[in-house]
């Protein structure tokens, strides 16, 4: 089911391990995922939204979305070891993605490929593809997620601590799920709220596919997100970069869209 992945180079990746540079926390919390998802799914085409039936019979791609952090406390050494790295990128400040390239241990950007060639596979198995589905709507969302595309020096902001109204926490956490959480809303309210809100001109203008392009923009973002005050971060932190947080969340949402429109056409061409 996962020789594909076994293509990634587990020696590189134990090297890794062993030197206790581990990877980011999840990338955005699992409201955020799921709203991420619930966004897409309206945005789907008729064509996607069969192949999402016949895949994912009696869920969502909400309930997708989340699929890739909740199986981390599988004891699998797929789960535990080979999968890891899929969940972001490291860009150094002042480089870009084509620059630097995938470590050999592989990135989202590399997974986000071969889940994307196994979805057009057409002697993939339906497991092979359903896994390759709930992949490739996290992918997309952690892509999203500034601080998933990390400088490199502080596992996406996991080292660097903060307080966050009042409580010890960490830059990537709060970008994960905390300023989400502040507002007390449900994933299906947060759903709600952010659809509402996208305009026609705004699919239009954020319905890439370009995954250099998703990574170009977290990173201009990630540079400009770290506190001046880590030790006071409270209204006025969520009040500069909430609406960010928000907005890359809908354009996720459209994006997972238009991603899988476009890989079930091609499949079926």
């Amino acid at each position: 089911m996962f020789a594909f992945a076994n293509r990634i180079c587990a020696v590189a990746l134990g090297t890794l391990l062993a030197t206790g540079v581990a990877s980011p926390a999840f990338g955005w919390g699992q409201t955020g995922h799921r709203v991420t998802g619930a966004i897409a799914q309206q945005y789907l085409s008729p064509l996607s939204q069969a192949a999402m039936m016949e895949l994912l019979p009696n869920s969502s791609l909400a309930q997708a979305s989340t699929h890739a952090d909740e199986m981390r406390s599988d004891p699998s050494e797929f789960w535990q070891k080979t999968a890891g790295p899929w969940h972001y990128v490291s860009v150094p400040e002042g480089k870009t993605y084509v620059e630097v390239g995938a470590p050999d241990e592989g990135d989202a950007v590399t997974a986000l490929e071969q889940f994307t060639n196994t979805l057009k596979d057409p002697s993939a198995t339906t497991d092979e593809k359903r896994l390759a589905l709930q992949f490739i709507v996290h992918i997309i969302g952690d892509l999203h997620q500034p601080l998933h595309a990390g400088n490199g020096t502080d596992r996406g902001g996991n080292d660097v601590k903060v307080r966050f109204f009042w409580q010890d926490s960490n830059l990537h956490r709060v970008w994960d799920s905390q300023m989400l959480e502040q507002r007390g809303l449900s994933y299906t309210e947060w759903t709600a709220q952010l659809t509402r809100s996208i305009t026609p001109q705004d699919i239009r203008s954020w319905a890439s596919t370009d995954v250099l392009e998703w990574i170009k923009e977290s990173t201009e973002i990630r540079d400009t997100i770290y506190p001046d005050n880590a030790n006071n971060m409270s209204y006025d932190y969520l009040y500069n970069n909430l609406p960010t947080a928000q907005k890359r969340i809908q354009m996720a949402g459209i994006r997972i869209a238009m991603y899988l429109n476009k890989v079930f056409e091609e499949a079926n061409q």
